[in-house]
């Protein structure tokens, strides 16, 4: 399509000595509000340069350009040249697209085929998937769609927690009280409660500390009856994480856990060693990190053993030697703030400029604001129940309708899944990924207002205006038709999703996106409650029609970024 903000921008790089291009389209933004025009540029800065007025130089560029190629009007407004672009040319621009290019419409090759690195949901062997995983694995899966969409080739890693002593425990407390039969038909709870047991009866038996530090020390040893048991925990907890993810919808490229990089640590330390990072401090070996303002971290403790963070270095290493990527993402939670903090910092410290290319994409907390609506076993709220919950509540609103209606709502149970994980995703993505947020059934499941529902239901509707009206792709258009406020502001809308795109890949906020097609959605309901869709003149209906139809293939390709189904029925 017409790139009108580079227009604009190269009419201003001729009249503006003082200023750069780049500079110039650092300066131009979008107004708040569409009659003040589709684009603004400032003249403030030019003030001590040119000795004048904001407002007067205002004026004297608006003379000075003449005009702008696909520009209707420029408008003085105070110290802002305000630029509207001319309708027709839009309307054409963005309908032609469309009728070309389908649901790849607008679409930009950002990417160009350069490797992404995106790790996220990371759930813990033998521990429960609950509903505060969902932050990590909605928001991973998101971006990684996004990158995808943009043209890069993105490797989604389940940095699966599957190593530490904590496995030591597990199998000691399976040996003690463990049955296989048990387990196998309810893995993750019946794990945990193990885990529990032997915890609580460590406090009063502390040989069980020991027993079980010993079968760890088995297990990294590789000791055939400790390996055994820790890959049939491992085994089965995946069993279990890939049915929530097949509700989800969620795919992995690689399941590579902690437990895998192991071997890779020696040689990780090794090169610490040899670039003189390493110190000694109370018998642990550390890495000093004064001069990044950051506390020392430990690499190797006192009793030999290695952490976490020696892990995730030796894991670093191994991407970027396996992918060469561009760009390596964690999409992990703000807790962890400090700990990527020093990973980075050693990265540096060992020479790696590519750490540069390592960033860490934190979020904020979700809590539920009335636990008693999900399943609870303990204190846990497994995202499982979560998701089964919003398929069932959404299930009985089908009902409902059914029976008010008279008529049957068409594979139930598939719609009401696609609505009711839909709607958890959608309430999820819906802010800013650092604010924490409380998880509202209501507010979730509603069909009206900002939600999930309400956009999915605004593009079946539309699917449904399409059927009636007979809408053909490559049928007549009369730009006339859109010659109308209302209509100017979809197309307007139209245009300007694959800059959202780009700017919620750019900042790692899928939320861009949601409040996007909300935004989206509200203007077509505007549109379609003030503006006669089918009339009894077939070029105006299909132009009508052929909007409708933008809009629906934007809320299509937006929910898809959103890894959200977009029903044809509701």
């Amino acid at each position: 399509m017409f790139d009108y903000k580079e227009g604009i921008v190269s009419s201003l790089d001729g009249a503006i000595e003082a200023l750069d291009a780049d500079t110039i389209g650092e300066m131009l933004e979008i107004p708040p509000q569409r009659e003040m025009g589709d684009y603004a540029f400032p003249t403030f800065t030019l003030a001590k340069v040119f000795r004048k007025s904001p407002n007067q130089i205002a004026a004297e560029l608006k003379e000075q350009l003449g005009e702008v190629p696909a520009i209707e009007e420029i408008r003085v407004q105070g110290p802002y040249l305000n630029f509207f672009i001319d309708k027709d040319h839009l309307a054409r621009e963005v309908l032609e697209d469309l009728r070309r290019r389908g649901e790849d419409f607008g679409k930009v090759d950002v990417g160009q085929n350069r490797q992404v690195v995106m790790e996220y949901s990371s759930p813990n062997i033998a521990k429960p998937f609950h509903i505060g995983h969902i932050r990590t694995t909605v928001i991973g899966d998101s971006l990684k769609r996004i990158y995808d969409y943009l043209g890069y080739n993105t490797v989604s890693i389940n940095h699966l927690g599957d190593y530490g002593t904590q496995f030591g425990m597990m199998i000691n407390a399976y040996l003690k009280w463990g049955d296989p039969e048990v387990i196998e038909k309810n893995p993750i709870p019946e794990l945990v409660k193990l885990y529990v047991r032997i915890n609580k009866e460590a406090e009063e038996n502390p040989e069980l500390l020991d027993e079980s530090r010993n079968w760890f020390k088995r297990l990294e040893e590789q000791d055939e009856e400790a390996v055994a048991l820790w890959q049939w925990f491992r085994d089965v907890s995946l069993k279990e994480f890939k049915r929530v993810y097949e509700l989800l919808d969620i795919e992995f490229d690689s399941y590579r856990g902690e437990s895998f990089y192991t071997d890779l640590m020696p040689e990780a330390v090794e090169e610490m060693k040899e670039k003189g990072i390493l110190v000694e401090s109370k018998g642990a070996q550390i890495v000093n990190l004064d001069e990044y303002k950051l506390p020392p971290a430990i690499i190797i403790k006192s009793d030999g053993s290695t952490i976490y963070l020696t892990r995730d270095i030796a894991t670093a290493l191994y991407r970027k030697k396996t992918y060469d990527f561009y760009k390596s993402v964690y999409v992990v939670a703000s807790q962890q703030n400090l700990h990527f903090q020093q990973l980075f910092a050693i990265l540096d410290k060992m020479g790696h400029e590519w750490v540069k290319d390592c960033e860490h994409v934190s979020f904020g907390m979700v809590s539920l604001k009335d636990g008693t609506l999900s399943t609870r076993r303990g204190k846990v709220v497994y995202l499982e129940d979560v998701l089964k919950r919003a398929t069932d509540k959404v299930e009985e609103i089908l009902i409902q309708r059914e029976e008010e209606t008279g008529k049957a709502v068409e594979n139930r149970r598939a719609l009401a899944q696609t609505v009711g994980i839909g709607a958890v995703k959608f309430q999820e993505l819906f802010n800013q990924r650092i604010k924490d947020y409380v998880f509202d059934w209501d507010r979730t499941l509603s069909f009206d207002g900002e939600t999930g529902p309400y956009v999915q239901y605004t593009h079946a509707r539309i699917a449904s205006l399409l059927e009636k009206g007979n809408f053909q792709v490559d049928g007549p258009i009369k730009i006339e038709e859109l010659d109308q406020a209302l209509a100017h502001e979809i197309l307007a809308q139209l245009y300007g999703f694959h800059q959202v795109v780009v700017d919620a890949h750019e900042k790692n906020e899928p939320y861009f996106i949601t409040r996007y097609i909300v935004e989206t959605a509200k203007l077509f309901n505007k549109y379609y409650n003030s503006t006669p869709i089918i009339t009894e003149d077939a070029e105006a209906t299909n132009t009508r029609l052929f909007l409708s139809y933008g809009v629906k293939t934007l809320i299509k390709v937006g929910l898809s970024l959103l890894g959200i189904g977009a029903p044809e029925k509701m």
